[in-house]
């Protein structure tokens, strides 16, 4: 039995998403329902291949998953940084495009796809923001609001035309967080 066998590579693929998961701080429930392991499984990868207590320590976040929308629509650059990430979804097939508006969000693929195109895209996110103000779970989250629950679309702004993540039952006025701060240091 060797790891380059054929008939390992879905559990292979299944390790490495898991791994990597961890390594961006996700909850043990968010890498389960991505790889389908259980519980256990999880803490026992976490045990032995992050061990240690340095600088570089993964942490292990507890409880459930957040599913708040205001976080995201609290300060512009929260709603900046979560239209960075909405697009990356869309870029990385995590979330397809069901109109212009995105409305309603069409789920991209399951399990171990999505988690793969999901992590794909927070480490772009974390590219372009090297302090991001969202961790990983609310990555989760917002691909949740967009795709599932529906709470959150992506909007397009009447003044320069860009998308932005608003709220899908409250009152919009079409205008994006970045021209409503350029309104104001203008009127200041």
């Amino acid at each position: 039995m060797r790891v380059t066998d054929n008939r390992y590579a879905g559990e292979r693929r299944k390790f490495d998403l898991a791994v990597r998961m961890i390594r961006l701080e996700a909850r043990t429930g968010t890498i389960r329902h991505c790889t389908g392991f259980s519980e256990d499984r999880i803490r026992k990868i976490y045990a032995h291949y992050f061990p240690g207590s340095g600088q570089d320590r993964v942490r292990r976040r507890r409880g459930k998953s957040p599913t708040q929308i205001r976080p995201f629509l609290s300060s512009s650059r929260r709603q900046c940084e979560a239209t960075v990430l909405g697009c990356l979804f869309i870029y990385f097939s995590a979330l397809k495009l069901a109109g212009p508006r995105v409305e309603p969000g069409v789920p991209g693929p399951g399990g171990v796809e999505l988690g793969e195109r999901l992590c794909d895209a927070y480490e772009t996110h974390r590219a372009v923001y090297p302090d991001p103000q969202l961790s990983f779970e609310w990555a989760w989250n917002l691909y949740q609001l967009l795709a599932l629950r529906r709470e959150l679309r992506l909007g397009w702004c009447a003044s320069c035309f860009g998308p932005y993540i608003q709220d899908a039952f409250a009152l919009d006025y079409s205008r994006c967080p970045v021209c409503e701060l350029k309104d104001l240091a203008r009127n200041s």
